[in-house]
C-alpha cells in the first residue's frame, strides 16, 4: 500500500464532527479508519479527582501533542502502532493502548488539528465545520448527559465561562487553514462533496502532499466556491 493519506476534520465541540467522520467511512468503506484527536489527551490520574474537574480540556494544551506527533509520523510511514485511549469519566488515560494499523484513508477529528503548523502540515486535506454557538452547546448537552454523567447545570456553565471564549480563540481561527470549509447544517450532500475530494486522493495521478496541495480552497455555502 502507498502512503496513507490523512485527512484532518476540525472545528467546535458539538459541530458534528464524528457524524460527518462516521457517514464517510460508511460511504467510503474499508478503505477508511476513524481517529479522534481526544483519545490523545494528557493522562491525568496523578492528580485527584478535584484537581482534574477544575482543568481547562477546552485549551490545546490539554493535548499531549508530543504523542499524537509521534503516532502520526509512524502512521504516515504505513507502520502498524498502537492508539491510546481516554476515559473522559475520570480524566485519565486507559493503561493499555489498542494495536493500530493504516489504512489508505484515515480521518482524523479534532478541535485543534490545524493549529499547530508543524502538525497541521501532516495532513493532506482538512476540513473544517462551522457551527452556531447554540447548536454545538445542544449537542454537546446530549453527549455529556449520555456518556460523561453530567449535570445540565454544569454542561452549560463551563459552556459558557470555558468552552465559547476557547472556541473563539483556538478553534474558529482554525478556518482559515482549512482546505473546505462547511457551514451548518451539515447534509449528505457534504458527505458526497467531501468522499469525492478524498476518492481523488487515492488517484496515482494526483500529488496530494501537504506540501504540493497549492493553497486550493473551497467554502461550501449555497453553492461551492473555488478560491
Amino acid at each position: 500500500m502507498t502512503r496513507p493519506r490523512f485527512i484532518a476534520i476540525v472545528g467546535g465541540s458539538g459541530c458534528g464532527k464524528s457524524w460527518l467522520s462516521r457517514r464517510l467511512q460508511e460511504h467510503l468503506g474499508r478503505r477508511v479508519s476513524r481517529v479522534s484527536l481526544d483519545d490523545f489527551y494528557r493522562d491525568r490520574s496523578h492528580l485527584s479527582p478535584r484537581r482534574r474537574e477544575a482543568l481547562n480540556f477546552d485549551h490545546p494544551n490539554s493535548i499531549d501533542w508530543e504523542l499524537f506527533q509521534k503516532w502520526i509520523l509512524a502512521a504516515r510511514a504505513n507502520r502498524a502502532t498502537t492508539m491510546p485511549r481516554y476515559d473522559f469519566k475520570t480524566h485519565t488515560r486507559e493503561t493499555e493502548d489498542a494495536p493500530w494499523s493504516p489504512t489508505p484513508l484515515v480521518l482524523v477529528d479534532g478541535l485543534w488539528l490545524l493549529w499547530r503548523p508543524a502538525i497541521r502540515r501532516l495532513f493532506d486535506f482538512s476540513v473544517f465545520i462551522d457551527c452556531p454557538g447554540e447548536v454545538r452547546l445542544q449537542q454537546r448537552e446530549a453527549r455529556d448527559l449520555m456518556e460523561r454523567a453530567r449535570t445540565r447545570m454544569s454542561i452549560q456553565r463551563q459552556f459558557k465561562e470555558v468552552v465559547a471564549p476557547m472556541h473563539e480563540t483556538y478553534v474558529e481561527p482554525q478556518m482559515l487553514w482549512a482546505d473546505l470549509v462547511l457551514s451548518h447544517p451539515v447534509g449528505e450532500g457534504d458527505v458526497y462533496l467531501v468522499a469525492a475530494r478524498l476518492t481523488d486522493l487515492l488517484s496515482p495521478t494526483i500529488t496530494s502532499h501537504p506540501s504540493t496541495r497549492g493553497g486550493l480552497k473551497e467554502n461550501r455555502s449555497a453553492s461551492v466556491c473555488m478560491l
